[in-house]
């Protein structure tokens, strides 16, 4: 297992994505079913600012919680500041120190290899759930599936784990598809007609 995977790749792959949703599509369905891809784009950019804070080490004296998602906040200028809070998120993991020790994110304290790899999952599975939810195409590397692969499948399907119950995916589909199931999602989910 590679210690610290460059998340620039799958951070910048969100961001395009961002930059290709429509105002129209704010309120769309996504995949996740409790967030509208407005929702979810707010999600988005509160975790790309909380796994920033987590690789430096450093938070903002505000309390500690996971990210939520609510349409309603964001800015104007979202799809040029949220790349670039994914940019600063990926160049922040590309400090050594930021692997090292303990961190904590959404109020959860875990080691920086465990919060690097959490961001890093969080990136490709949210820009699989843009990209279904915005009609637009979507192919992370086979490295960062497989980095998530063994990030997420010992708590899938855990009672207390942060997926959803494993929607189960043939043994011959596609990675990315295993990987979605894992999370709780259909790998054939679409927008509703």
């Amino acid at each position: 297992m590679t210690s610290a995977p460059d998340l620039a790749p799958a951070a910048r792959r969100l961001g395009l994505l961002l930059a290709g949703v429509r105002d129209s599509q704010l309120a769309a369905p996504t995949p996740c079913v409790e967030y509208t891809l407005g929702d979810l784009i707010d999600h988005v950019g509160g975790l790309s600012k909380a796994f920033t804070w987590s690789a430096e080490k450093n938070w903002p004296d505000v309390p500690s919680t996971g990210p939520s998602g609510d349409a309603s906040r964001l800015a104007p200028d979202w799809r040029a500041r949220i790349p670039e809070q994914l940019d600063a998120l990926a160049a922040a993991w590309t400090v050594p120190d930021a692997w090292q020790g303990m961190t904590k994110a959404g109020g959860v304290d875990l080691p920086g290899e465990v919060a690097g790899r959490v961001a890093l999952n969080e990136i490709v599975v949210h820009g699989w759930d843009v990209a279904r939810a915005s009609g637009q195409p979507y192919e992370p590397g086979r490295d960062e599936i497989d980095l998530c692969m063994e990030l997420v499948g010992p708590a899938a399907g855990q009672p207390d784990g942060p997926f959803g119950p494993v929607f189960a995916t043939a043994e011959d589909a596609p990675p990315l598809d295993r990987l979605i199931g894992l999370t709780g999602r259909d790998p054939a989910w679409t927008p509703p007609a």
